[in-house]
């Protein structure tokens, strides 16, 4: 479905506008039709986004790599976009803290218009090339900027990637435009080809799902690799309420294979910490014992914590 409308598909030519801003000759009946056509419509146009998605996958490992090592060497990674895209951004960012136990320590969202503009447009902000230059003006050459931009030309945007640029960061593109003007200057265009939107020009559509895409598939394969999980399993995640301290004690049980009981038991020896208590019960050691082995330079997580005491 996501098979371009109505557009060549060669590099070598000069577009005016984003595919995602043509018309979808597909739709073009949807505000005259029963309403389960116009959902059917509107499906159908989504179904093929996780396939355009899936057809970036190297350029998404390429980033997943840079933020990897980014981050290991103290730096950041900071998600830049207006409108939607930034939205998408924000929520992204916003999602790891519960989820992983990360915050703006790695990744740091910036929205065109400021946090405000999470509730409203705000006028001109997507236009601003100083604001998106202003928003990355400390980063430096350990830190990943992300554009996200619908057309892959935003100007707030591309006041950021400039910056970073000049500032040694290494930069990257999440853009639903193949023909991108920004694709050619940043260190990996994820040029997700979604084409026309089924409503012309609603890029929160199939560019904004191609988006949450993308950065969920990024971000969460960045904690694996830094060992924000064990197999796959949660184990940095914030136990704030009673459903989430229940979900620590499942977890737990799936780590080992004991019983419940044995596992609620020694993670109220822990104060909550999972991954200390996976470590107890696996490795067979006390808790201040496989406190040291997580703590020790260059142990990421608990597989290497456990292969440092002899698992």
């Amino acid at each position: 479905m996501i098979a371009e409308a109505g557009y060549e598909q060669s590099r070598q030519v000069v577009r005016p506008v984003s595919p995602t801003e043509e018309r979808n000759a597909r739709t073009r009946d949807i505000d005259m039709v029963p309403t389960a056509d116009v959902v059917r419509m509107i499906t159908d146009e989504d179904a093929g986004v996780v396939a355009a998605v899936r057809a970036q996958h190297p350029r998404i490992v390429e980033a997943v790599e840079l933020a990897v090592s980014g981050i290991r060497a103290g730096g950041r990674v900071h998600y830049v976009g207006s409108g939607s895209s930034g939205r998408t951004g924000v929520i992204d960012a916003a999602e790891l803290w519960p989820t992983f136990g990360v915050g703006e320590e790695m990744f740091v969202p910036h929205l065109a218009g400021g946090f405000g503009a999470m509730r409203s447009a705000v006028e001109g902000a997507e236009d601003d090339v100083e604001a998106g230059a202003d928003a990355v003006d400390g980063v430096g050459p350990h830190d990943v900027v992300v554009g996200i931009a619908a057309s892959g030309g935003t100007p707030y945007v591309r006041g950021a990637l400039a910056r970073a640029r000049e500032r040694g960061a290494r930069t990257v593109l999440v853009a639903s435009n193949p023909w991108s003007p920004l694709a050619e200057v940043v260190d990996v265009p994820i040029l997700v080809s979604t084409g026309p939107e089924a409503i012309t020009g609603s890029t929160r559509m199939k560019a904004g799902t191609a988006q949450k895409l993308v950065l969920n598939t990024f971000s969460t394969a960045v904690m694996v690799r830094l060992g924000k999980t064990y197999s796959n399993l949660m184990v940095e995640f914030l136990a704030t309420n009673d459903k989430l301290r229940g979900r620590q004690v499942r977890l737990l049980v799936q780590a080992t294979g004991l019983d419940h009981e044995a596992c609620e038991q020694t993670l109220g020896q822990t104060g909550g910490d999972l991954r200390v208590a996976i470590v107890m019960l696996l490795a067979g050691v006390r808790q201040d014992t496989a406190r040291a082995a997580l703590a020790t330079e260059g142990v990421s997580g608990v597989r290497d914590a456990l292969s440092l005491l002899g698992r």
